[in-house]
């Protein structure tokens, strides 16, 4: 028999003894139920654009003649991964205000019959476990987005050593939801609030196991798992790539010792309920690597492996055991969300919606030409500072030491730190109407700002400030910082030039 899910392009077969059918669609994603076995299938439409290279068309072994392809498809694996990141990072209110929240818990609880010094005490006890569950979700997700970016560059960091130029300015995903570049099946990735299902979506992404896809009648392509990818791109370095000649240690890296990673900051810390602060990545889970051989090209692949889905069989991703791997981090976030959800319903009913306390209500994959004008100029300046980031990030792979270090200090880290979480937080403080007649707190959308030639980025980026300051003075206090950052010329990445990378 045959099921049509129109406008889904895809028709599933199924054999003729199934005993029980359940169909559950969400989004693009279809769940279908057969003998108490759950198969899950995603699908895509004919709009859907992929960033894949080589593996599209239908190559299912990584070789000496397209490794250099592979590395490219690996960085934009990473790349790809960091909005949806970001927008469920900041769906969550980390610091929210305690004393409406037990305002709110302690009418419930009168309502319910409780006295008004039962009713206080609980509230308290409720609301503090709302505070410290959105602080630990924040930590939790910023704590993966900080290792995805040390993948992005160790990702680059091989592609340099063994090809060169490896490629970062405009590989961030132009159709949402996204598609991880040559997973096999395809699943959609969507810019979304925190919520079980896109837990089960990072979930995906970070998956140690390939997962059924027996229903889906799709082309094959050739990787499971991220962590399959990159242990065929290990073979190959290890079948083919143990001569020094390989390796090129003299072009420029992200190198180890100079201040460029930090397992943690300020966003991957959250505070117990006893108030001690806890890190939520560990020191030995791994750094940047400097590849100038074999060994230290297959130790740059081991990390991004381990840190996403676990050393060797376990779920820990460093040797001292302090860290799961991401998708445990995911799994682990995910069992708490719903027991705190299932708690909050016992306790104060099953209308009680805990989320609305702590997670900011984004729509999906939201874009820029949803805002009205004011909030639309502050997207678009979001949008060209987290542009500028990947510009400054490939600047990095082409400058030499002292001009590298000055462009990732006072740029890219001045940028994550101060200038992009100050504007993706500002977003969280607008309100729109949706196409559907909704209303939906706004968000920043990641969306790929195309510079052009005639000024160079920062440039343009302190006119879109001015711009968007105009309607919204709440943002002027990153202009200084704006005009700090340095001053990446625009055709020192797009081509081959003499010209400097700072203007």
């Amino acid at each position: 028999m045959k099921i049509n899910l129109s406008p889904l392009h895809y028709l599933v077969a199924l054999s003729k003894d199934i005993v029980e059918i359940k169909i559950v669609e969400s989004r693009k994603t279809i769940g279908i139920k057969i003998n108490n076995r759950m198969f899950t299938m995603i699908f895509y439409n004919k709009d859907t654009q992929m960033q894949t290279h080589f593996l599209k068309s239908g190559v299912t072994e990584i070789t000496p003649e397209n490794m250099n392809k592979a590395l490219q498809q690996a960085i934009e694996i990473e790349i790809a991964t960091l909005p949806t990141y970001l927008s469920t990072y900041y769906s969550i209110n980390r610091t929210p205000k305690q004393a409406p929240i037990a305002a709110k818990l302690t009418e419930i609880l009168l309502a319910k019959g409780l006295n008004e010094q039962q009713a206080l005490t609980q509230s308290i006890k409720y609301s503090s476990k709302i505070m410290v569950f959105a602080n630990k979700a924040g930590a939790n997700v910023m704590s993966v987005l900080v290792e995805e970016m040390l993948h992005m560059s160790l990702a680059a960091n091989v592609k340099q050593a063994m090809f060169g130029d490896p490629d970062l300015v405009n590989k961030s995903p132009t159709v949402w939801p996204a598609y991880l570049a040559g997973h096999e099946p395809a699943f959609p990735i969507n810019r979304a609030k925190l919520s079980h299902e896109q837990l089960e979506t990072f979930k995906l992404i970070e998956s140690p196991k390939s997962f059924d896809k027996v229903l889906a009648n799709v082309k094959a392509i050739p990787y499971l798992t991220i962590g399959e990818f990159y242990k065929s791109i290990e073979r190959c370095i290890k079948q083919h790539y143990g001569d020094k000649k390989h390796y090129h240690p003299d072009r420029a890296q992200l190198v180890p010792n100079r201040g460029y990673y930090a397992q943690n900051n300020i966003d991957t810390i959250y505070y117990d309920k006893n108030h001690q602060p806890v890190y939520e990545n560990a020191a030995d889970a791994g750094g940047l690597i400097h590849v100038v051989d074999q060994t230290s090209a297959l130790a740059a692949l081991a990390i991004i492996v381990e840190q996403g889905e676990g050393a060797g069989e376990g779920s820990d991703d460093d040797t001292s055991h302090h860290e799961l791997a991401h998708y445990y981090k995911f799994a682990q976030l995910q069992d708490e969300l719903a027991a705190i959800r299932q708690e909050f319903q016992t306790v104060f009913g099953k209308s009680m919606a805990v989320d609305k306390f702590f997670i900011y209500n984004f729509a999906d994959n939201a874009k820029t030409a949803d805002y009205p004008v004011a909030i639309a100029a502050v997207s678009t300046l979001t949008n060209a500072v987290y542009s500028y980031l990947f510009i400054m990030s490939q600047a990095c792979y082409r400058a030499d030491e002292h001009t590298q270090f000055e462009i990732f200090m006072f740029g890219i880290h001045k940028t994550m730190l101060w200038i992009l979480s100050s504007l993706c937080g500002e977003m969280t403080g607008f309100t729109y109407i949706g196409s559907d007649g909704k209303q939906y707190a706004a968000t920043a959308t990641y969306e790929e700002y195309q510079f052009n030639a005639a000024s160079t980025p920062k440039s343009q980026i302190i006119a879109l400030f001015n711009q968007a300051v105009g309607g919204y003075s709440g943002i002027a206090y990153i202009e200084q910082r704006i005009k700090d950052l340095p001053d990446v010329a625009l055709e020192g990445f797009l081509e081959k030039s003499k010209s400097p990378l700072m203007a």
